[in-house]
């Protein structure tokens, strides 16, 4: 048996800033970790990325030819729809929890980050990136956070959804640097386009427009994809040097990617903004194969079946309407799954009631983060008489949001949940990808061979 190899010991000049950089970092997943071995670690994982070593469990990770940045990463759903022909270069999320599962799915986490975006500098972005991708927060983007918006990039006191300044402030550094990527993508919720009565969008475009990014946005439904009601807006800029396909490119709004609200939203941009603004030219998937009724398991993992009492319960918190829909299920002949939501409503004498509503039409309302019960999404199962009703589990969800059942998901519940709800449908970004991201890329690199 060969010897090991004599441990040596070596020494660090660190600046001061270095020093403060790294020892934030020994505190992530809220540990102390000593920076001799913090440091030890890091090399190691450069060793390991340089080398083509690291193991990647739970899902495939990517060392292909494609690189990209992942910002308010989650789980690593972008990753995961990009795929193996990317490599991920740096990856951030503040939240531990959201961390832990990271790095029980990619590589063990190596080129992650969890910190606050605000302490990450342009030097921790490792290289030059063909791609940065940001699911910057959508709290202050909806109802729930009273349309408080993105903000302004000068605003002291930061909403949660501004800290797309953050992000962008990143992105103007590498352009200093002369590192800005080729494509810069933004993934959030429909109120992106109409929150502040569109001056957030309208701010966005300018973010880009200003900086030589060429844009356009489109708004994906995950219903095309996975049994969930899930619409989402996805704004993709690409560098004005980058020579574009004309295949890519739209001479008008598609109905399906680019609806009225979205066309209303382009009106409001700056005129600066607008003679940017680029109609991507998105295919329509093939028909949906997957089905609710299919992801459902009869015995889950992480959840009960509620009993009967609970389930008459249920039912009785719902309006007729919804009892109809209930009553029509059982004489489909067949096993089928509803979503149900509780929603606070008025009644005939204006009186705020709680109710349970249910959809039957194969597809799952949109998974939200487990902030209350109301929030959490709940099934119901009919087979003729027989009905039962229970929380969706952390497995149904992760397959609503397309990942594999090879996803390691947190134990805890509501952390499962969370990782879900909060995500990104992994084939909404393959799709993005395989149609816009990697042509592109493509054709830019063949004419700069060409060049």
């Amino acid at each position: 048996m060969k010897a090991p190899a004599p441990e040596r010991r070596t020494s660090l000049r660190l600046s001061a800033e270095q020093h403060e950089a790294i020892e934030r970092l020994c505190h992530q997943d809220g540990g102390k970790v000593p920076m001799s071995s913090w440091i030890a670690r890091a090399i190691e994982d450069k060793i390991a990325r340089d080398t083509g070593v690291a193991e990647t469990p739970g899902v495939a990770s990517g060392t292909g030819g494609h690189r990209f940045y992942e910002f308010f990463a989650g789980g690593g759903m972008a990753r995961a729809g990009l795929g193996p022909e990317w490599q991920c270069l740096f990856a951030n999320d503040f939240e531990p929890m959201k961390g832990r599962a990271y790095r029980e799915n990619w590589n063990g986490g190596h080129d992650l980050l969890v910190d606050d975006i605000n302490n990450v500098s342009p030097a921790q972005l490792a290289d030059e990136a063909d791609l940065a991708w940001a699911s910057f927060p959508c709290q202050d983007l909806s109802l729930a956070g009273a349309y408080k918006g993105i903000g302004h990039w000068q605003d002291k006191q930061q909403t949660r959804s501004g800290t797309f300044w953050v992000f962008w402030r990143l992105m103007q550094s590498l352009q200093k640097e002369g590192r800005a990527p080729r494509i810069i993508v933004l993934e959030n919720v429909y109120g992106v386009l109409t929150s502040n009565e569109g001056r957030d969008f309208a701010a966005i475009g300018s973010a880009f427009s200003s900086a030589g990014y060429r844009f356009g946005a489109l708004m994906v439904d995950a219903r095309h994809f996975v049994p969930q009601s899930r619409p989402r807006v996805f704004i993709v800029g690409v560098r004005d040097d980058v020579e574009l396909p004309a295949s890519l490119l739209g001479s008008e709004a598609h109905p399906t990617w680019h609806p009225p609200r979205m066309q209303e939203a382009v009106a409001g941009l700056s005129k600066a903004a607008r003679k940017q603004w680029l109609w991507w030219n998105l295919p329509t998937p093939p028909a949906r194969a997957l089905h609710f009724v299919d992801v459902i398991e009869d015995a889950p993992t992480g959840v009960k079946w509620d009993t009967a009492e609970r389930t008459q319960k249920l039912l009785g918190m719902m309006s007729e309407a919804n009892r109809k829909k209930v009553r029509e299920a059982q004489k489909a002949g067949r096993r089928m799954v509803g979503g149900v939501y509780k929603r606070t409503r008025l009644d005939e004498d204006g009186n705020k009631v709680q109710r349970a509503e249910v959809r039957f039409d194969d597809i799952a309302g949109c998974l939200r983060t487990p902030s209350g019960g109301s929030s959490r999404q709940s099934i119901l199962v009919v087979e003729g008489r027989k009905i039962r009703s229970r929380l969706l589990s952390p497995r149904e969800a992760a397959r609503l949001m397309g990942l594999p059942d090879t996803y390691r998901l947190p134990p805890n519940y509501n952390d499962a949940y969370h990782i879900a709800g909060d995500g990104v449908a992994v084939p909404v970004v393959r799709h993005l990808a395989e149609h816009i991201f990697e042509p592109l890329l493509q054709h830019a690199q063949r004419a700069e061979v060409a060049a």
